[in-house]
């Protein structure tokens, strides 16, 4: 593969990270402090969007592995389609509608419609990894470099959108000390009024954010389009017939080492989506850090930039599952921001964040292909199986951080969240704090202890290469 096609191919899977990059750090908030829906219905509509986005998954699997063969390929035409539709969808999820009774409707509506959209837009861009090349190490390198722009779509997105919309979570009374204060009317003053109003200045700052995204979006799919050539199935005979979606759907779940990847990264995805959906809330209402949390945001998502890179080249000196230990990095140093809020150690803590999400953003993509791979060596008459193998793992981490997201926020309503006030009970600092921190150490320690168990090797796949080009 040439440099130009794996940056073209890169270049096309970082919209979709911007796009949910900015969902996932600030919609949460936007829902809770902007639009001011309680934080029952900010779960509802969470929980649902993603459950939407993950059962849309085996279905958009369906229907592309039934696809026949075109000029521009058979997952090219489902990319180039569902586009312009995602980015409509997009930018009426941040478009404040000028009632307030319906307000929950209008978001649940926008928010499912932009998560199945950009699952049709994801499982045959990923799959396409597999029609890129034969080579194992074009395909690692091809992820590397999408990975690594992946990685800087969700910086820019997070920094796009902190830029931008800062200005709508400011309020000049919440710059009084809390210690010195400890009236309860200083808990109750809110920080910014009810922008019922569509042309309001929280609501300006949210739409001109999610147009300038928007506009990211269609750049990103035409260069994808434009610099990226979809190679036919290079092991398939001509006498070798399609797996039916059921029965190959049937085989994946049945196949070890992808049972045992899927189920140890979907633990470790949903704990990245915690921190990601209330990290502002904590740097807001639990850490004094109001005024930071778009740098500590940035801090984050450079520190992933930078250290993709060093990931690629330590997976491949050292193998995939040794590179997984980088994964933990992040627990120590979020439960000491937990329990010694300050702002040096904030940025230290985001700088170490941002090296752990690099890895657990890698590393699944990467180990994706050996387990297909694998699984070609052991069915050699069929083909398909590729976009079933990608659409169903989609399908289960997005539910899994679905079920994790409307969790913490309904958690928020249960302890007595109150939208729009300087500062927020106890019992929320606890649970933002235990949401930022006990919560997800669980979790990645959980997904790291069942990695231990995954089967493939850099020998094996040593092995499965030669076989599959003997194959060939």
């Amino acid at each position: 593969l040439s440099v130009c096609s794996k940056l073209c191919y890169a270049i096309g899977g970082a919209p979709n990270q911007v796009a949910g990059s900015a969902a996932s750090f600030f919609l949460q908030i936007y829902l809770l402090d902007i639009a001011h829906i309680t934080p029952f219905h900010a779960s509802l509509v969470l929980f649902i969007g993603k459950a939407s986005g993950a059962v849309t998954d085996p279905v958009a699997g369906f229907f592309i592995s039934k696809s026949r063969w075109t000029k521009i390929g058979r997952l090219m035409p489902w990319v180039l389609a569902c586009t312009p539709f995602t980015i409509v969808s997009y930018f009426f999820m941040w478009y404040l509608p000028p009632f307030v009774s319906g307000r929950v409707a209008w978001y649940l509506t926008f928010y499912c419609l932009f998560q199945a959209l950009t699952t049709l837009f994801q499982v045959p861009y990923s799959a396409l990894t597999m029609f890129l090349s034969t080579d194992q190490r074009d395909r690692d390198s091809a992820t590397a470099y999408r990975m690594t722009m992946e990685v800087l779509g969700t910086l820019i997105g997070a920094a796009l959108q902190g830029q931008i919309v800062a200005s709508a979570h400011v309020s000049p009374h919440c710059t009084v000390n809390p210690s010195a204060n400890t009236t309860d009317s200083w808990h109750d003053i809110p920080t910014t009024p009810d922008p019922s109003d569509p042309l309001s200045h929280q609501a300006k700052v949210y739409m001109i954010a999610a147009g300038v995204i928007a506009g990211v979006y269609l750049l990103g799919t035409v260069v994808l389009f434009l610099g990226v050539k979809e190679r036919d199935d290079p092991y398939a005979l001509n006498s070798d017939r399609a797996i039916p979606f059921c029965k190959g759907l049937a085989l994946t779940m049945k196949h070890g080492p992808y049972v045992k990847l899927t189920a140890s990264f979907l633990l470790i995805s949903t704990a990245v989506q915690l921190e990601q959906g209330n990290f502002v809330l904590f740097c807001t209402h639990a850490a004094g850090l109001r005024n930071h949390f778009q740098y500590l945001v940035v801090t984050i998502l450079v520190s992933a930039v930078v250290s993709v890179p060093f990931w690629q080249k330590f997976l491949q000196r050292f193998g995939k599952k040794c590179a997984a230990c980088g994964i933990s990095w992040m627990i120590p140093f979020a439960v000491m921001l937990v329990t010694i809020p300050n702002l040096i150690l904030a940025y230290f803590v985001a700088f170490v964040s941002g090296l752990s999400i690099a890895a657990s953003l890698l590393l699944p993509w990467s180990m994706l292909p050996d387990v297909v791979d694998n699984f070609r060596l052991q069915n050699p008459h069929g083909k398909g199986h590729e976009t079933i193998f990608y659409s169903s793992y989609v399908f289960f981490t997005k539910m899994s951080a679905g079920i994790g997201l409307g969790i913490s926020a309904a958690g928020l309503e249960f302890t007595g969240y109150k939208p729009g006030i300087c500062r927020q009970s106890d019992d929320v600092i606890l649970t933002l704090k235990l949401l930022i921190g006990a919560v997800p150490a669980i979790l990645i320690l959980l997904g790291l202890f069942i990695l231990l168990f995954y089967p493939i090797t850099e020998e094996s796949r040593k092995e499965t290469k030669l076989a599959l080009e003997e194959l060939r």
